[in-house]
């Protein structure tokens, strides 16, 4: 028989955060209570009046087909929510709706990659950016970021990675994983980047909401003079805990927007027409829901960041955006899969390796802080436990 898996598919990757939930849903299968850290999945449930609003709209026969770049009003309420958010004019027909911000990313690296171009990313960084360009057949070239540099992707390190055959720059704010923000300079550079050597830019600002200690958020999507070279990836996963809602949205120019439309078209149609009209209501709707649930995060970081550098050979910088922790497990002795599996086994703590996001992040840990806050201080102190008795062992 011939081989019936074509070469390209076999270039995707997973992510190795459900792999780690496997095996703690396996353990809990086998009765263990298990501390989750490794997923980014929001412990907040859907305000009310948003899910009031899905089934109001299921009630009242929403349940068919609708254009495949959305229904008018919620790509409208997008451009408004743009407008508001970043201060860049975007027309509705520069908007389309996705399902998730995940698809929004392939959509827009199938649409403007060609198999032997490179494609700037960071490492570490969300790994559908490095499994999407390599499916493509192009390249990814990566830029380190460095912990002595707050993990900021700083222009003067990327033009240093740009050759001919560059086509565009991933950039991510806040981060995932290291929860760090670019600075106005920072955006303000990559975009005379973009200018000088005729790149595009994607930007995921996903968790564009979640940012802490007075810092602002500053996205290169707010720069007028490359907007037409500006892809603007975001989701309402995050902003409105809707992860399984799967909401995303794409905004760039008009032309490029069309060639997304026809590829949607050809792969889902368009996304439920329920939950589009919820959409609405989340974007239009009270965001006190918003301040609160940023509140409550930083809480939480604090928590988890002033528990974790007091463990023996963890150190962690505070992240100012996003819910992860990024933590330097490098002074344990292990690599960070092992000690992933260590504490799963050990503590029964799911934790995620730094590597999961690429070589950059060998020697970390991530751990997300969505979660509650009695949750997070009994984790710490089972992986204190758990390190002292390695330590105990190797001493």
């Amino acid at each position: 028989m011939k081989n019936i898996t074509a070469e390209r598919i076999l270039r995707l990757k997973a992510e190795s955060a459900f792999f780690v939930l496997q095996k703690a849903k396996t353990l809990e299968k086998q009765g263990f209570n298990v501390i989750h850290f490794e997923i980014g999945e929001p412990d907040l449930d859907t305000p009310e009046h948003i899910k009031e609003a899905a089934v109001k709209a299921l009630k009242e026969g929403y349940t068919h087909y609708t254009p495949s770049p959305g229904i008018p009003e919620l790509r409208e309420a997008i451009a408004d929510n743009i407008r508001e958010e970043f201060g860049v004019d975007y027309t509705p027909e520069e908007v389309m709706v996705t399902p998730s911000g995940k698809t929004a990313i392939f959509y827009a690296l199938v649409s403007i990659v060609e198999e032997g171009d490179e494609v700037i990313v960071s490492t570490p960084s969300f790994p559908a950016y490095e499994s999407v360009v390599r499916f493509l057949n192009a390249k990814p070239v990566f830029i380190e970021l460095k912990e002595e540099e707050d993990f900021r992707l700083k222009p003067e390190n990327v033009e240093s990675k740009i050759t001919s055959k560059t086509k565009a720059i991933v950039i991510n704010s806040p981060h995932n994983p290291c929860g760090s923000i670019l600075t106005k300079n920072d955006v303000e550079g990559l975009a005379d980047l973009a200018l000088k050597h005729d790149l595009m830019l994607i930007t995921d600002d996903v968790y564009h909401k979640l940012i802490y200690d007075g810092f602002k958020h500053e996205s290169v999507a707010s720069i007028p003079d490359v907007k037409d070279r500006t892809i603007l990836i975001n989701s309402l996963s995050k902003t409105y805990a809707m992860t399984g809602w799967r909401v995303g949205y794409i905004a760039a120019n008009k032309e490029l927007i069309n060639h997304m439309v026809v590829l949607q078209n050809n792969v889902v149609s368009c996304i439920p027409s329920f939950i589009q009209k919820a959409s609405i209501t989340a974007l239009k709707g009270p965001q006190d829901f918003i301040k609160r649930m940023a509140e409550e995060y930083k809480r939480r970081r604090d928590a988890i960041v002033d528990g974790l550098n007091k463990i023996e050979g963890f150190s962690c910088r505070k992240p100012l955006g996003a819910f992860y922790a990024f933590v330097n497990v490098k002074r344990i002795g292990l690599e960070d899969t092992e000690l992933v599996e260590y504490l799963l086994k050990e503590a029964k703590v799911a934790t995620l390796h730094g590597s999961a996001f690429g070589y950059g992040g060998e020697g970390y840990l991530r751990f997300s802080y969505a979660t509650s806050m009695e949750k997070i201080k009994e984790g710490l102190e089972r992986i204190k436990e758990a390190v002292e008795k390695l330590t105990e062992r190797d001493a």
